[in-house]
């Protein structure tokens, strides 16, 4: 129960960082945040560790490479929603 509470956490507050940096903070909210952060964080814990997750704690390389999923999965959101990338 406590991971998935870390786990909502972390993504929210990498979502956020991920919503700032792509400019769309004020067009989302927290749960949008949330989903953002944990799908990234997901997505770049398969590309990265080469398919397994979970696997790795908590340390600045898997933050920063659950930022940048974030990110890239933001862009690739606002690309089908606007039709370009911010």
């Amino acid at each position: 129960m406590i991971g998935i509470i870390i786990w909502l956490i972390v993504g929210g507050v990498i979502g956020w960082l991920a919503s700032i940096v792509m400019r769309t903070d004020a067009q989302q909210g927290i749960f949008l945040n949330i989903i953002v952060g944990i799908v990234g964080a997901f997505l770049a814990g398969l590309i990265i560790t080469g398919g397994s997750i979970n696997n790795a704690g908590y340390d600045i390389r898997s933050l920063i490479a659950s930022f940048v999923g974030a990110v890239v999965l933001l862009g690739i959101v606002n690309l089908f929603r606007r039709g370009r990338v911010r």
